[in-house]
């Protein structure tokens, strides 16, 4: 297939509104293609070359972007930054040339030319890559010029996620959604959606119910659901299980001794490749006695000397790519594994939770490193001792607990009862922080006016529409610091127009929109029902909002469909009451 049909479905997307529009216009593009470049468009469609647990990227700063369209449009690098700036995107600027390639390049020579100027590095690398991205720009149409460029700074924009790519491959299949949560249940287990797409092209329906897990490929994690008291948890699950709640990075570990040398990853709750964060852990694992191994685990910073846990603040610390040594000195880790998910070759997914922590405890008995335990788990006989256990671990600096079913099994990407979070008694008030999305900022007025923000839109993830619905407009808890650090955020992801898959009220139009892709933690003092707000809202039932919403911090290890949800909001304002 050649490289320009796809861009002209791109666009044919990009200027359709209706979601099930979209889905149609990606099935068709997706019936075209064979079963290799399903696997490459999949990965185009969501704005990347590789699945992101690859952990591969362009690394093209936007100056060496505009270096090589500079080149390509034989205009001066000074012309092509204004009109980026006046544009708010460098693909526009690109779009405005009026060269006609030589040769229509294939799908495959595209991605095999960006899989390259993804290799370059070393000395001189930088100036090679815009050598390269030059020559690729000029030798497909100004219009797949575009979307190549949009892909490598980060900045797409369709318009939708995984989600929609999913309905549209059923629709390929079957002409509606009916194949959908067949898909996603694949997917679920292998977070590659190109591999999922490609062996639905190869192999038809009955491949994809076939797919299990790979050691390697990150499954998506199972998710609790929130319930305001230990009573009420009580009565919902009856005798049960409660692990401490740490607030620290979620992981999920995949170990591999079938090499010369094991092959360890971690993998975030996002599901991206994090495994250069944690030497120190990867050396302990290797003396782990097993084949293979999935098991999931908070990692916290520890502090040894007053043998507490620091906040998640201290732990993020551990980002880093560079200068790892001394982050491991400053800030030395433990990991809690509290699941297991995969053994010597099997999936243990379907076994209870009472059976699985059977099998992680025998794993672990004969292992001897304090900086990787299994978690504490009681077991829980009444809503009294489940409140007195909640206290001690309060008490003790904790976030709180997650209970659990002893006899559930491992759901992927489901997020239930069969897990609840318990992090604080909500006496008929919102206490938790909710995960939000930012939508845009509004210019500052009086003291922030020199900061350029005065206050910002956030809105959470419905998962059924696949968009974001607004639920507050923050203006506090934020430092005069953070004020500037948020605006140099949202200038980063800004665009020129609404995002496509934001559902947002005429009247709280922000004067900048942002890519949804800052997650941020929002505590408020409650939820209340708004006429404006759309979190929730449909046409015959008015929207949720958050009364006093603060700024808690940043969300790095969460994706921006990971944010609290549509349902989850409706939840939670019920159990206010």
């Amino acid at each position: 297939m050649k490289f320009s049909i796809v861009a002209d479905y791109f666009q044919k997307i990009e200027n359709e509104s209706s979601r099930t529009g979209m889905t149609k216009l990606l099935a068709e593009l997706f019936s075209h293609a064979r079963s290799k470049e399903i696997e490459i468009i999949t990965n185009l469609a969501l704005g990347q070359l590789h699945p992101p647990y690859k952990a591969l990227q362009f690394n093209m700063a936007d100056k060496n972007v505009i270096k090589a369209i500079a080149h390509v449009l034989d205009m001066s690098e000074e012309t092509v930054s204004r009109h980026a700036k006046t544009k708010g995107d460098l693909g526009l600027v690109v779009n405005e040339g009026n060269w006609h390639p030589k040769q229509e390049l294939t799908v495959s020579e595209v991605f095999e030319q960006l899989n390259g100027l993804q290799q370059i590095s070393g000395t001189g690398s930088q100036d090679e890559k815009i050598q390269a991205l030059a020559q690729l720009l000029h030798s497909v149409s100004p219009v797949a010029a575009k979307y190549i460029v949009r892909i490598i700074v980060g900045k797409l924009r369709l318009g939708f996620s995984d989600m929609t790519v999913i309905d549209a491959l059923s629709w390929m299949e079957t002409g509606d959604k009916s194949l959908s949560s067949t898909i996603e249940n694949a997917y679920n287990v292998c977070v590659d959606l190109g591999k999922v797409a490609s062996v639905l092209k190869e192999g038809g329906v009955k491949a994809v119910e076939s797919m299990d897990i790979m050691v390697g490929i990150p499954i998506r994690p199972a998710a609790a659901e929130r319930m305001p008291t230990a009573q009420a948890i009580f009565h919902k699950l009856g005798s049960c299980v409660a692990q401490p709640k740490l607030d620290g990075f979620r992981l999920q570990i995949h170990v591999d001794k079938t090499h010369k040398k094991p092959k360890i990853h971690f993998f975030s709750r996002n599901l991206i490749d994090m495994s250069y964060m944690f030497p120190d852990i990867t050396t302990l694992l290797e003396d782990l006695d097993v084949e293979t191994i999935i098991c999931e685990g908070e990692a916290i910073v520890y502090d040894p000397n007053t043998q507490t846990f620091l906040p998640f603040q201290e732990t993020v610390k551990r980002k880093r790519k560079h200068g790892i040594d001394e982050a491991i000195q400053e800030f030395p880790l433990r990991v809690f594994i509290f699941d297991l998910l995969y053994l010597d070759g099997k999936s243990v997914m379907d076994k209870t939770h009472e059976q699985r922590r059977h099998l992680l405890a025998k794993v672990f008995k004969s292992f001897k490193h304090d900086d990787i335990q299994v978690i504490e788990e009681k077991e829980i006989s009444s809503g009294k001792e489940l409140e007195h256990y909640f206290e001690q671990n309060i008490s003790a600096g904790l976030e709180g607990l997650v209970v659990k079913r002893p006899d559930a099994h491992y759901q992927p990407g489901k997020r239930n009862f069969n897990w609840i979070k318990l992090k604080r008694q909500e006496e008929g008030h919102l206490e938790d922080t909710l995960d939000c999305v930012v939508l845009g900022y509004y210019a500052g007025e009086g003291k922030r006016a020199s900061f350029g923000i005065g206050a910002f839109l956030v809105g959470l993830y419905n998962p059924k529409e696949d968009r974001f619905e607004t639920v507050a407009k923050i203006g506090t808890g934020l430092s005069d610091e953070q004020w500037k650090e948020l605006k140099k955020k949202c200038d980063a992801v800004k665009l020129s127009h609404a995002p496509k898959n934001a559902f947002v009220a005429k009247e709280l139009e922000p004067d900048v929109w942002t890519e949804p892709e800052i997650v941020c933690s929002i505590r408020a003092d409650e939820i209340t029902i708004s006429p404006l707000h759309t979190a929730g809202k449909t046409t015959s039932t008015s929207g949720y909002a958050l009364r006093f919403p603060r700024f808690m911090g940043y969300r790095p290890d969460k994706s921006p469909t990971e944010a609290t949800t549509i349902h989850e909001i409706k939840r939670l304002y019920e159990d206010q009451y």
